[in-house]
């Protein structure tokens, strides 16, 4: 997916060599001050508001990483510290990615992360992927072993939906677990979906806001559920565990495409008579550590 890019920080990759897998250099040095102080603001806020509301495993890595080591990372040496715990890789991308290069890079545990970050303009909101999204979002829960194994058998789905025509099946599960999605940890509700937690307003709404669905994960269901991309979720699937999690995507889905080839699909606002619906008192949606 082209986008334009009219800012500095894009423009800097808008014609940057390219490989065939669309990975290119990070160009770290090229980073100017004000650009990894960006980072270290967007950090530090989202570290604080993120204290007992994400999960125990993202909290963990995050430090185990280095994150906070100050600026933007070198995903060069991130990679090395992540690849001797899971053998996962992150590597630099302009932006989005064909959905073959995309797939193909976690199959083979690489990660593909935008090398742009924000501008001043876009620090409460940005429509693309930048470094912050995927490096501070998605990457410290590819230091846990279970969640590092989901994504990877994630990867190897995309090519079997593909050819069965069922994309858009398998996209809604990586947005309502890998971008959107909460687990229940210790009898309470935390996050672990990197669209969440790269945002602070959406952290604390997602837990405590009263107005969205909390809905137990159903396979099925998540994946004929559409879903909003410009305003924060109606709807939030919760997952037992990280292993119950990976046991779904092992699963064979061909049967389960078979049937929702018949299954309309159902507005991200709407929920069904199957559903089992996490209300006040169910949880503590509040709890904090």
């Amino acid at each position: 997916m082209n986008v334009t890019r009219t800012d500095p920080a894009r423009s800097r990759y808008a014609d940057a060599p390219q490989a065939a897998d669309h990975t290119i250099d990070q160009q770290w040095e090229a980073y100017s001050p004000a650009e990894h102080g960006r980072w270290d603001r967007l950090f530090a806020r989202s570290r604080e508001v993120l204290e007992g509301r994400a999960c125990a495993p993202f909290l963990d890595a995050v430090a185990k990483l280095r994150l906070s080591s100050g600026g933007i990372p070198h995903m060069r040496r991130l990679s090395d510290r992540l690849e001797r715990m899971t053998g996962w890789r992150v590597v630099a991308v302009r932006g989005l990615v064909p959905d073959e290069v995309f797939f193909d890079h976690l199959a083979n545990r690489r990660f593909p992360a935008g090398a742009f970050i924000r501008s001043e303009a876009e620090m409460d909101y940005i429509e693309e992927p930048d470094v912050f999204h995927d490096i501070f979002g998605h990457v410290p829960l590819l230091a846990d072993p279970t969640y590092a194994a989901y994504l990877e058998a994630y990867g190897r789905a995309g090519a079997r939906a593909m050819a069965r025509g069922r994309l858009k099946n398998l996209a809604r599960l990586y947005w309502y677990t890998v971008e959107f999605g909460l687990i229940e940890e210790a009898g309470a509700l935390r996050l672990f979906g990197a669209g969440i937690m790269s945002s602070t307003a959406e952290s604390m709404f997602a837990l405590e806001d009263p107005s969205p669905h909390r809905v137990r994960f159903d396979l099925g269901r998540v994946m004929r559920t559409d879903y909003i991309i410009d305003d924060f979720q109606q709807v939030y699937f919760v997952i037992d565990s990280f292993e119950a999690l990976l046991a779904e995507c092992e699963r064979d889905f061909g049967p389960l495409y078979d049937r929702l080839a018949e299954a309309a699909a159902i507005p991200p606002d709407r929920l069904i008579d199957s559903d089992c619906v996490l209300h006040r008192g169910t949880l503590d949606y509040f709890r904090k550590t």
